[in-house]
Parts: structure tokens; C-alpha cells; sequence
């Protein structure tokens, strides 16, 4: 499983946009987190959260829960290094959070073009476990070096509200859910509902992504990702080692890595190549194989 990080850095220069060259430079080059903050500046806005596209299919200027995952996988990036606008973050996802602790999938825009439409016809009063857990879980990333984060009560509140509905889970959800459901319990260490949700898995650990295109699912990575986890049990030794070859031979001849789902706008299909590929490298590295 060779991995060519020069060629990857090729792809970055002529690919990526200017936020997920500066993460890459940092994971892979030791670039200045200062630079990728600066970069991820420019999708802020006055509220604290976070649009303007930093999610490829939500093209919207206005802050939505979308942006704030991609925003503080930024922060996760460049840690050790800290910044007040995380928990910046944390009091805007306060302020959009419900009475339950959820937030919802998305928050009204007036600007919808070219956004999908899971995004720009979301109920703004529902909270969502799909988006909680994620932004949740990522959240919990940059808890570990800064400690604003990791004592904001948005994140308690965020993480009992996911664990709740995990509780109550009695059916197969849909396959985005259980992967981000999975990822949060793995990374909480919290084994008796890792188990609770692995009894939702087939044995190769592949699940259709119900309304995706022909083909699309989480596979084992997408719900153990670390090598440490607990999730990592539901799996044979051989199914993740296959599924990591699966991975690390996705790398195309220009160094990078191709989203296998549709994308909502000429923008979007630009930019997530450049972001999966930095976030498949960082993947690949958590596993030894960068």
C-alpha cells in the first residue's frame, strides 16, 4: 500500500482550494496552522459560525451546521495550537441548538443556489442526529488540545442529546447516521453502544447509503476509523485490511482522491476533491500507512 505524498502535493497546487492546500501543508508539510486559520477565516461570519461554502454543497453565505463541522476539522488540524474562534464556534451552534440539545440538519437561507437540496429544504425546527453526532465528534477532536472547547456546555449538551437518541435507536438507520453515530460512541470510548450499533452492521461492514448514487456506502472505515477504538472489534483483521488497501489504491495517477457521491454545483465537485484527499490522508496516517 504505497501512498506517493510528492504527487498528492502536486494534486493539492493544482486542485485544491487555498483552505484545504494550507490544511495539507500543516498535516503533511510542516505549514503554519497560522495560515490555515487565516484561510478559514474567510468563510466566518459576524455570528461566530461558519458558510459561504465551506461545505461544497451548501453554497450559502449564512452560517449553518455544515460549515461548522468543516470548520472545526480546521481547528482539529492545526492542533496543538489553539483559537478563541472555536469556542467562538461553540456559542454560535449554542445559539441554533433546540431545547433537546440537538441542532437541526440546517438553518433557513435566503440564498439556497447551488446548494443541495438535503441542505436548503432541511426543518430548521427538528434536531438532526445525523449532523449532531458528526459536528459533535469533531468538536470532540479539538477538545483534546483546547480546553475552551472541551469545557463548553454547547459540547455537553450536544454529545447527551446523541447519546439519547442512540439509546433509542431500534431499527437500522439510515447508513450516514450510523456511521457518524459510530464515530461519536468510538470515539467516547463507550463500548456497550458500540455494540448496540454494531448489531447494525453486516460483517463486511458495508452499508448502502439509501437515496445515494449507484453504489455509494459506508464501509468499515467510515465507522472505525482509529485503530484504538473500540469499533474497531466489530470487524475481522482481514475486512479492515482490505478495506485500508480499498483506500490507499483510490489514489489516482494525479495524486488524488475522488468523492464517490453527487455534487450539487460546478464549485462543489472542484472542491471536495481537495478536501477528501487531506482528510483520506489523514486516515491513512492514524493507521500507519503516511
Amino acid at each position: 500500500m504505497n501512498i506517493d505524498l510528492k504527487t498528492a502535493a502536486t494534486f493539492m497546487a493544482t486542485q485544491a482550494r487555498l483552505l484545504d492546500r494550507r490544511r495539507f501543508e500543516v498535516l503533511f508539510r510542516d505549514g503554519d496552522p497560522a495560515a490555515a486559520l487565516a484561510a478559514l477565516e474567510a468563510y466566518r461570519n459576524p455570528d461566530g459560525g461558519y458558510g459561504h461554502g465551506l461545505e461544497p454543497d451548501c453554497r450559502s453565505a449564512t452560517s449553518q451546521p455544515g460549515g461548522a463541522l468543516h470548520a472545526f476539522e480546521v481547528f482539529a488540524d492545526v492542533g496543538p495550537v489553539t483559537s478563541p474562534r472555536a469556542a467562538e464556534l461553540c456559542d454560535w451552534l449554542d445559539s441554533i441548538s433546540l431545547p433537546d440539545g440537538g441542532i437541526p440538519f440546517a438553518v433557513p437561507m435566503p440564498d439556497p443556489f447551488g446548494s443541495a437540496p438535503f441542505w436548503a429544504d432541511a426543518d430548521p425546527s427538528v434536531s438532526s442526529l445525523q449532523i449532531t453526532a458528526i459536528v459533535a465528534v469533531t468538536a470532540h477532536r479539538v477538545a483534546a488540545h483546547d480546553p475552551a472547547v472541551a469545557a463548553h456546555p454547547w459540547l455537553a449538551k450536544a454529545t447527551s442529546y446523541c447519546l439519547a437518541e442512540i439509546e433509542k435507536l431500534d431499527e437500522t438507520p439510515h447508513a450516514l447516521v450510523l456511521a457518524f453515530a459510530m464515530k461519536l460512541v468510538d470515539a467516547l470510548g463507550d463500548t456497550r453502544l458500540v455494540e448496540k450499533l454494531g448489531r447494525f452492521l453486516p460483517a463486511d461492514g458495508v452499508v448502502a447509503v439509501g437515496g445515494g448514487i449507484e453504489g455509494e456506502a459506508m464501509r468499515p472505515l467510515d465507522f472505525a476509523p482509529e485503530p484504538g477504538g473500540p469499533a474497531r472489534k466489530l470487524f475481522r483483521p482481514e475486512v479492515i485490511e482490505a478495506d485500508l488497501r480499498r483506500v490507499a489504491g483510490g489514489q489516482h495517477e494525479d495524486g488524488g482522491w475522488r468523492v464517490d457521491y453527487t455534487s450539487y454545483s460546478p464549485a462543489a465537485a472542484l472542491e471536495w476533491n481537495g478536501m477528501f484527499t487531506v482528510g483520506t490522508l489523514g486516515l491513512l496516517r492514524a493507521n500507519g500507512l503516511v
